[in-house]
């Protein structure tokens, strides 16, 4: 349970925050455009995939502190 409390709190870290926020906007937006472009042009976005739309950006966030969090807790 401690490495999910851990993990929870690097959620919020200074630390891990500045890379992980580039990596949600580029990787974020790459799918954002393949899954919601189309979408997007043709003016058909509902709340609904405006909500998934802003989950394309949390879940490489979220990824992305777990790699740095894992890699700054492994010990030797």
């Amino acid at each position: 349970m401690s490495f999910l409390r851990g993990y929870l709190a690097a959620l919020i870290d200074p630390t891990y925050r500045t890379n992980a926020l580039k990596v949600a906007a580029i990787v974020g937006s790459i799918l954002f455009a393949i899954n919601h472009g189309a979408a997007l042009t043709q003016n058909k976005m509902t709340r609904e995939r405006w909500i998934s739309g802003l989950l394309t950006y949390c879940v490489p966030y979220m990824v992305s502190v777990h790699g740095q969090y894992v890699s700054h807790t492994k010990q030797p």
